[in-house]
């Protein structure tokens, strides 16, 4: 029982391939189905089968159902799940089979599903799908390819025979079936929509179509709309006649995704006559609205399907194609630099060869355009590490008629300027053009993308001409030159308050450029300069103390400028590294202020970005400072010391401290700083929010000092002249700090001689008067002037004393006095009889001592 039970299924297959052999020898008769009780009716079928076969079919396949398609009978049916008592719970498989007539195809459909195996593995229950049944031969069904097995509540998708056949087999091993288990409804179909054109002879899906015999037609997939078959490959050579272009859209498409580049099921459509020619196109997945053009009279289209065991439910693709030689001519693109973008009809895109320029016509221009055509221009400016365009366009001709209500309802041109075309928003354009006089006539994208979408609706006109230039694009706020180079205006007449920044920031900048910025004051105006970020490559850097200076910062590299009336410029400082220039204000007597930004070939870094304000000249000393002069020595602080310094008052940029120190000529100005503390700090991040500047030198740009100095540190500088200027700007980001402690002193610039005091370790020459001063003139690690002073320090000691002493005693003769009076007052007679002296009283005694007291307070 068990032997004949394992056997089932295979004999069951056997015979139902048995009858599909007989039927196919059958080349007419009506459309009929067939049961096995039916076949045992059929005169010829001993002689087919062996009667082993006939014997295993009438006791296990009574359940297998054979559907033919006859010359004059019915097309179409449905099919039920057969009814079944299985109370032993054999395993049973029921085969059913749709054939079809020669030129015909089968198909069926799913209308019910409900099988209660459970995916994927379907175990007890389920439905194995053949439709790639080839020959009739008895073992066909076991060596055809596998179309899916299916159970649970999904159906199988439409399927469709590719020759003429399609089996089903059903499974089960449960003790009912009914009917309600599975449904669906069967066809005949023509197969004509399946030729496409002359077969390849060793192919069976493959066709060269020729515009000769079929200027437009239907292409599709060999099984559309059922699911495609696997491992199967399908060529579609479409040959057009000279002048002719091949226009090809897909009304439906549904592959197999597995990925942007395709690597299962994939539709490759090529631009020529075999797979060497340029690719237009490589599909898959789902595709909506997909319209492909020849660039000449040929096209070649590839459907390859990967091998593999899972099932595939997907359509596949129907398309329409056209021969034609009204589609656009392709000349007006090549007549510059333009590329005709492969499978469009008129598209092309442009792409800078640096700063290069040309021209873009409407198709056919100057005659007429053809109507009812979209061409899209791609214009494209150089985009990387080391280049940055935008293009500018000017239009020189331009007829593009308007609608009936004088809009651009008809025909127009738009423009879009900030790359919406890469978010696929052309909805949002910048500018639509139509009619003769258009405004304006030059436009410049925002970035490295312009692009352009002609669309001639049923009005024709001459079209357009318009030229293209790539500029290269920095990215900077301002005013740029018209020659295109990197030197940006800023003029206090157009704005007070604004930005800059170097080339592409927050992007690196470029290498091997240099960049010029101009800031131009009116009368009575000075510049502010605050930076926010600053970061210019300086590898070779080993500076300790700030980097800056040209021995320095000689790589990349940026430099400040005081401008003046009589064109010269005087340099403020070099910085590089990551060392932020100090809040800077343009000197009195200056115009402006000049930035350039020098980088060398090498690596690039992000570069800075600084603010600028134009604001109503301070005095000449700033918000505080002074000017010193007539005097051998001075202290100089901060505003508040030893408190926090402050920033500016609201709404302007920066408060500044200016000292002008001036000694006698022959005398130097030695400074020494006694207490810093300065928020930033120089190695790390320099000094953007306050700085102290000392001019010290004759000629040579000011030392910038932030940062907090360290009481084993000794600052001290020497100044080349009698003169000498120190600088204190914080900025209006600054957040306070202690600030700064000066002595400054004059010395005498006397070589060997020295009227006057000199100093014992430094050998500095100050003023005499300035000897024990209690203030350090000799400079660091010198106390020369202020040994030897002890009796002067002994008399300031005294002279205090003896005042307390002398107070004290006038105290003690003010107690003794008032004690007098009360005495003498009680001895005042109030008889004639004089009383006698009484002797003394304990009152008395108490004043004494009262006195005493006084004076031992006093004297402590």
């Amino acid at each position: 029982m068990a032997r004949g039970t394992r056997h089932a299924p295979t004999l069951a297959l056997s015979l139902i391939f048995c009858l599909l052999s007989i039927c196919l020898r059958a080349s007419s008769g009506e459309s009929s189905e067939i049961n096995s009780a039916d076949r045992l009716k059929l005169p010829y079928l001993n002689g087919t089968c062996s009667a082993h076969e006939r014997k295993h079919r009438i006791g296990k396949s009574e359940c297998d159902r054979t559907f033919v398609s006859r010359a004059g009978g019915p097309q179409n049916g449905t099919f039920t799940a057969p009814i079944l008592v299985n109370s032993a719970g054999h395993s049973r498989q029921c085969v059913y089979t749709f054939l079809a007539a020669p030129n015909q195809r089968a198909q069926i459909t799913f209308t019910g599903f409900d099988l209660r195996g459970t995916p994927p593995e379907c175990a007890h229950e389920y439905l194995d799908v053949y439709s790639e049944v080839q020959q009739p031969e008895t073992s066909e069904l076991i060596n055809s390819p596998f179309g899916g097995r299916f159970c649970g509540p999904i159906p199988p998708r439409r399927r469709i025979s590719l020759y003429r056949a399609i089996a089903i087999s059903f499974y089960t091993d449960k003790n009912i079936t009914t009917p309600e288990l599975f449904a669906g409804r069967y066809s005949f179909i023509n197969d004509s929509e399946y030729q496409i054109g002359t077969p390849a002879p060793t192919s069976l899906c493959s066709y060269t179509i020729h515009a000769e015999q079929k200027r437009q037609g239907n292409i599709v997939s060999p099984t559309y709309p059922g699911s495609y078959p696997k491992d199967l490959t399908c060529t579609y050579l479409l040959l057009g006649k000279p002048g002719q272009r091949v226009r090809l859209e897909f009304r439906d498409f549904d592959l197999f995704y597995g990925g942007p580049h395709c690597p299962f099921d994939v539709l490759k459509i090529y631009d020529g006559i075999t797979n060497d020619s340029a690719v237009i196109g490589t599909y898959c997945g789902q595709q909506r609205n997909l319209v492909l053009y020849s660039s000449e009279s040929t096209m070649f289209i590839v459907f390859e399907t990967l091998q593999r065991t899972a099932n595939t439910q997907n359509r596949g693709f129907k398309g329409i194609f056209e021969f034609s030689e009204s589609f656009v001519k392709l000349d007006f693109i090549g007549k510059n630099d333009g590329e005709h973008i492969r499978g469009s009809e008129c598209d092309q895109k442009i792409l800078s060869k640096k700063e290069s320029s040309g021209y873009v016509f409407s198709p056919n221009y100057p005659f007429p355009y053809m109507p009812k055509i979209v061409c899209r221009y791609f214009i494209y400016g150089m985009q990387d590490s080391q280049h940055l365009e935008r293009v500018r366009l000017e239009f020189l001709k331009f007829d593009i008629p308007k609608g009936e209500k004088g809009d651009c309802s008809d025909g127009y041109l738009k423009l879009y300027l900030k790359g919406q075309e890469a978010t696929d928003s052309y909805e949002k354009f910048d500018h639509e053009l139509c009619g003769k006089e258009i405004k304006p006539n030059i436009v410049v994208s925002d970035g490295p993308r312009l692009v352009m979408v002609f669309s001639s609706g049923e009005l024709q006109g001459q079209g357009f001409k318009a030229k293209y230039t790539f500029e290269t694009e920095y990215r900077i706020p301002g005013t740029a030159a018209p020659d295109g180079s990197c030197t940006f205006t800023y003029r206090s007449s157009s704005r007070k308050k604004g930005e800059f920044n170097s080339p592409r920031y927050p992007s690196n900048y470029p290498s091997q450029t240099n960049c010029t910025y101009v800031f131009n004051a009116t009368p009575n105006e000075q510049v502010s300069l605050i930076f926010d970020h600053f970061r210019v490559r300086a590898d070779a850097i080993n500076g300790t103390f700030g980097f800056y200076g040209s021995s320095i910062c000689f790589e990349d590299w940026l430099e400040m400028y005081n401008l003046y009336r009589d064109g010269t410029e005087k340099l403020i400082g070099r910085y590089c590294g990551m060392t932020a220039p100090g809040p800077l204000d343009s000197n009195r007597g200056a115009i402006g202020l000049k930035v350039i930004l020098h980088t060398d070939k090498e690596g690039v870094y992000s570069g800075f970005k600084a603010r600028y304000s134009f604001d109503v000249a301070k005095s000449i000393f700033g918000d505080c400072g002074s000017n010193v002069s007539s005097s051998h020595y001075g202290v100089i602080v901060s505003p508040n010391f030893p408190l926090k310094y402050g920033g500016p008052i609201k709404g302007v940029a920066s408060k500044t401290c200016n000292w002008y120190i001036n000694v006698r000529p022959n005398h130097k100005v030695l400074l020494n700083f006694e207490q810093f503390a300065i928020e930033g700090e120089p190695n790390t991040r320099g000094c953007p929010a306050a700085v102290v500047r000392l001019w010290y030198t004759l000629d040579g740009p000011p030392l910038e000092l932030c940062g907090e100095k360290k009481d084993t540190e000794k600052w001290q500088y020497m100044s080349e002249s009698n003169y000498i200027r120190i600088s204190f700007i914080s900025a209006d980001k600054s957040v306070g700090a202690k600030g700064f402690k000066a002595v400054w002193t004059e010395v005498a610039d006397s070589g060997e001689n020295c009227d006057e005091f000199r100093c014992q370790q430094s050998s500095f020459c100050i003023a005499d008067k300035l000897r024990c001063n209690r203030v350090a003139n000799c400079g660091v690690n010198d106390t020369s002037d202020e040994i030897n002073c002890i009796t002067e320090v002994a008399m300031e000691i005294f002279w205090p004393s003896v005042i307390g002493v002398g107070c004290s005693l006038l105290l003690i003769g003010l107690g003794c006095l008032l004690c007098r009076r009360l005495r003498s007052r009680r001895r005042r007679p109030h008889h004639l009889h004089l009383p006698r002296p009484p002797p003394p009283t304990s009152r008395q005694r108490v004043c004494d001592e009262l006195g005493q007291r006084f004076a031992s307070v006093d004297s402590v």
